[in-house]
């Protein structure tokens, strides 16, 4: 007990220092930079969450009530709920049903509170405020129920409407992708749910998993779920079933290899339709607890999802600065070669002008000092002129052309070095367009090394931490 405690203490401490250097080392160049409209650390201070997306007819309300032993979610063939449902669970009322389920032996799981939108939007504790952008459409189709499920302590489950075929963003309200892509990225697992009847054709399931997912989050994170196999009439629908969704997932995901899928069914919703030729489901049941068990292993895997979070975006967040800051450079090298050239004909202009007058005859009546005075004041009245028709050029001509040409700021000689690229190389271009004044090449380099250093320094610190994390059976060393 004290080992499992001393484990969970050190834990808790690790995720505290990685939320603070996101806090104070990566979130002001984010928001600076355009990077991100809300604090990064807003993203990972909340609980482990796992995102359940899926087809209206697959099954994600049963599986959700399976989990927690309650009817919680509606269900039915149709849609019966287009909400993005955040399921938590209350501390003391959880408390409470666990001891009356070790009294009375039921689960005695209900809902005890239901939060609208606008109160997830808005209360700092929760990690939505990136969903504000969405509008007041999708603040009506958004919640959060407060239920007392054992299941639900060290985790929360994001139930989501089901996919449908050739619907708009003009059609829910809001940008649905947007909203998975959002909610994926702070996610630390999550399931895809297909049915018999619809295995992957889905126009917005092919979205998701083509464009939308792989671009937020990682694939280690995503299962796919085979479910309501009980609907297969034998051993050989399912076979056909089977290999029709790993076909439509190859073809989505664009994955040479053939994904695993866990297969499962609810045993509930069985019971009143069991055939005689469905024994080949018992010997998937191992399927439904070992996707039970991922589910559980989420807040575990919390940890390792923070420091590839924080590796992420260090990693990201510094190829941007280090493209602003390259862009600046060239700018202000530009505009130094410029104001050499400029200083260098003033100077030969102001010479040439002063032996101009020395021997002209309207100036024989100056002095000498009038006439280089003159001549000095001419040159530099030339190169103020000068410099305010260089910056102008420079802003309307040159500085357009480096725009078209963000790709030659950077190396992109490695594979890692592209994927970044193409995660900031629009937020980049979005950030010099709408930017009237640079910062100081001296200020970007110093913003520059500090989030690179995270990067470098700080992410190798992260993983030695997480390495060093004591084992269930380990003897803490005080």
């Amino acid at each position: 007990m004290q080992n499992e405690e001393y484990k969970n203490n050190y834990i808790e401490s690790l995720r505290l220092e990685l939320i603070q250097l996101v806090e104070n080392e990566l979130t002001p160049a984010a928001q600076k930079y355009g990077y991100s409209d809300t604090p990064l650390q807003s993203n990972i201070k909340w609980k482990p969450m796992v995102l359940i997306l899926g087809n209206y007819s697959s099954g994600k309300s049963t599986l959700i009530n399976e989990f927690l032993q309650g009817q919680i979610q509606e269900t039915g063939q149709a849609p019966t709920d287009d909400s993005f449902t955040v399921i938590t669970c209350d501390d003391i009322a959880t408390q409470s049903a666990i001891l009356e389920t070790r009294k009375f032996g039921e689960s005695g799981v209900c809902v005890q509170e239901i939060r609208d939108g606008k109160v997830l939007l808005n209360d700092p504790q929760y990690p939505f405020e990136s969903l504000c952008k969405q509008g007041d459409r999708f603040v009506s189709h958004f919640k959060l129920k407060k239920v007392n499920a054992p299941f639900l302590k060290n985790l929360a489950l994001i139930d989501t409407p089901g996919m449908l075929d050739s619907i708009a963003e003009r059609d829910r309200g809001y940008d649905y992708q947007q909203v998975i892509g959002d909610l994926a990225q702070i996610a630390d697992l999550i399931l895809i749910l297909f049915d018999p009847h619809k295995a992957g054709t889905v126009q917005e399931t092919y979205h998701s998993l083509r464009e939308t997912l792989p671009t937020k989050t990682f694939e280690d994170r995503v299962v796919f779920v085979l479910n309501r196999i009980d609907e297969c009439r034998n051993l050989p629908d399912l076979i056909k079933v089977y290999g029709t969704l790993c076909w439509n997932l190859s073809q989505m995901t664009g994955r040479k290899d053939i994904p695993k899928i866990l297969m499962t069914y609810s045993p509930s919703v069985r019971e009143s339709s069991a055939t005689g030729e469905q024994s080949f489901l018992r010997l998937l049941d191992n399927q439904r607890e070992e996707l039970r068990q991922l589910v559980l292993k989420a807040p575990r895997n919390r940890l390792d999802n923070l420091a590839s979070f924080v590796e992420t975006h260090s990693a990201r967040l510094a190829h941007l600065l280090e493209g602003v800051y390259e862009f600046a450079k060239r700018l202000r090298n530009m505009k130094l070669k410029f104001a050499l050239f400029g200083l260098i004909a003033s100077l030969f202009a102001g010479a040439s002008l002063s032996f101009y007058f020395s021997g002209a005859e309207f100036a024989s009546q100056m002095s000498r000092e009038v006439a280089v005075g003159i001549a000095g004041g001419i040159s530099i009245i030339a190169y103020v002129v000068w410099i305010f028709l260089v910056n102008r050029t420079i802003d309307f001509i040159v500085r357009p052309r480096l725009l078209k040409q963000l790709d030659t700021l950077t190396e992109l000689d490695s594979q890692a070095r592209l994927d970044t690229w193409s995660a900031v190389s629009e937020i980049l271009e979005k950030y010099l367009k709408n930017v009237d004044n640079l910062p100081s090449v001296s200020v970007l380099k110093k913003e520059f090394e500090s989030v690179r250093r995270v990067y470098v320094k700080g992410s190798k610190e992260i993983r030695t931490a997480i390495n060093e994390m004591p084992s269930k059976h380990s003897t803490p060393t005080l």
